[in-house]
């Protein structure tokens, strides 16, 4: 959050989501900017980093919305990427420099199906050196720039799907529904050493992001252009925050109870269940994320402050 000189916030109280379809060539906070600044917001967050190179759905939240950033990193993602055999790259995409070429094998499209089938499920997989990763204080990407390469510890991961959308020469484009955490520069790596060659992702494109729509999504021209009528119009695109934990279940409690609720103290709940829930006042608006207790209490985990 920046000041001015004067030590006042600069920019209007904004709140709701928005999802970009970033564009190639932008790093997921450059992209966040621009969009703050068409709407001269005053907090912002995202979450989910795309890769520069990378284009699609990334989340951007403003205001109190920034409060389901957290949630949103546990999300479940699918990408639509093109995977170019016999060329690998010290990035693992197209930004990188070629660093082994090698034969492609000829598989049929039976033959590449029966192979990534091989990748469906729970693996283990070490995040590659070009990665936003923290080791020692130091991003990955940081160290990789000055040619060090440390070791990394593999993560659990889970691919749920993927799907062989066309085989064209060298090229495998597909469709990959998986976890948070994963790396879809190193599955595509990984696919094809399992074939007997090398790769790189020559084209990657977030399709969903957890429960959200792609037909939902916004580009970078389409923001500018309803930006150009003000702030206020592209403020009306904005999706409220709760949309973001659409797929929780839903606590309401009355009026009473939502004072002390939104006060910090745990109330009786009417849900006969446990864990995290998103709250209501009976009237409709929206208090925050609770937790669910087995003995029927629920208890505020997250409070958002949103105008009524």
């Amino acid at each position: 959050m920046k000041s001015n000189k004067g030590g006042r916030r600069t920019g209007t109280a904004v709140d709701g989501l928005l999802l970009l379809n970033k564009p190639a060539g932008l790093t997921s906070n450059q992209a966040l900017q621009k969009v703050k600044r068409l709407l001269n917001a005053r907090k912002a967050g995202h979450t989910g980093s795309l890769d520069p190179a990378a284009t699609g759905m990334l989340p951007l939240c403003f205001g109190e919305a920034t409060k389901v950033c957290a949630y949103l990193l546990e999300a479940d993602k699918s990408y639509r990427v093109t995977a170019r055999l016999g060329e690998a790259t010290d990035t693992g995409d197209v930004d990188g420099e070629i660093t082994e070429t090698a034969e492609v094998p000829q598989l049929d499209r039976g033959g590449w199906e029966a192979l990534l089938q091989r990748f469906v499920g729970e693996m283990q997989q070490v995040p590659p050196m070009y990665s936003a990763l923290k080791q020692g204080g130091k991003r990955l990407y940081e160290l990789a720039r000055k040619g060090q390469v440390v070791e990394r510890q593999p993560r659990s991961i889970r691919i749920d799907e993927i799907e062989l959308l066309e085989i064209s020469g060298t090229r495998l484009n597909l469709r990959v529904r998986c976890s948070k955490g994963t790396y879809v520069r190193t599955l595509v790596e990984d696919i094809a050493k399992a074939a007997g060659t090398v790769a790189h992702t020559a084209n990657l494109h977030r399709e969903t992001v957890g429960d959200f729509r792609a037909e939902d999504m916004l580009d970078l021209p389409g923001a500018q252009r309803v930006a150009e009528a003000g702030p206020e119009a592209l403020r009306e695109r904005l999706l409220p925050a709760d949309v973001a934990l659409s797929g929780w279940p839903v606590q309401r409690i009355p009026a009473e109870l939502a004072e002390r609720f939104t006060g910090g103290q745990a109330v009786p709940g009417t849900a006969h269940q446990e864990g995290l829930v998103r709250v209501y006042a009976t009237g409709g608006r929206f208090l925050g994320v609770g937790e669910l207790s087995t003995e029927g209490m629920l208890a505020p985990r997250r409070i958002f402050r949103l105008a009524r």
